[in-house]
């Protein structure tokens, strides 16, 4: 799937009414895929709420920027408010929802998405953290290998981590996976097969639920 692809996938995804942080990266594109019937809440670290999609032409205003610096639209009803506000809805539970996106995750749902060593990385995990332990369910949005062909869905992070623990869904451009008790199930498969899937991870994968009834 293309990036635009996934990131509607993953607004189709999101419940209605919820209150929703999208982080840098992959992530700022599922704004232009919600819809006005889903009344979802965008929420920006820098402090605002009632985020529209991004701006262009005549709606650019270079004051109304969201956390990746990309300029954005306000809806109707959006307000604004101090950085350590913003902070306090992510650390306080009030998120329904985080997208965020990763350099790996690793099978028991841990996070790593803000440092791999490379100088021009970021210096520091900065609000990452915040949302990936307020948010009631993280979903990370990433290519499932990396340029060499290794994959970013790990049985232990090797890059420094995020969150322990804090992912429950991996929107991927060949599958989507959920994270449970048992171990990673896969949803659905992108132009690829489970087994094909299975190869590319080289690690265990629960099949798609239909799929496990249809070989019970």
């Amino acid at each position: 799937m293309t990036r635009n692809q996934l990131a509607r996938l993953v607004a189709q995804d999101i419940p209605s009414g919820a209150y929703v942080n999208l982080g840098i990266g992959q992530p700022t594109l599922v704004s232009d895929y919600l819809t006005p019937s889903q009344n979802v809440t965008l929420h920006t670290e820098n402090g605002m709420l009632g985020m529209g999609p991004a701006a262009e032409g005549d709606e650019l205003d270079e004051d109304l920027i969201n956390a990746g610096k990309i300029p954005v639209t306000e809806l109707p009803g959006a307000s604004y408010f101090h950085h350590a506000d913003s902070f306090g809805m992510m650390r306080g539970g009030h998120l329904d929802v985080c997208v965020l996106g990763a350099f790996q995750v690793s099978v028991a749902g841990d996070l790593a998405n803000w440092h791999t060593g490379d100088p021009n990385d970021i210096p520091a995990v900065g609000g990452a953290m915040d949302l990936a332990i307020g948010a009631k369910d993280v979903f990370v949005m990433m290519n499932l290998l990396t340029r060499d062909g290794r994959s970013k869905l790990v049985e232990a992070c090797t890059y420094p981590l995020t969150g322990v623990g804090c992912v429950t869904r991996i929107y991927t451009d060949m599958a989507v996976l959920l994270v449970t008790p048992d171990g990673i199930r896969v949803r659905d498969t992108h132009g690829c097969t489970f087994e094909e899937l299975l190869r590319l991870v080289d690690l265990p994968l629960l099949a798609p639920e239909r799929e496990s009834m249809l070989n019970a």
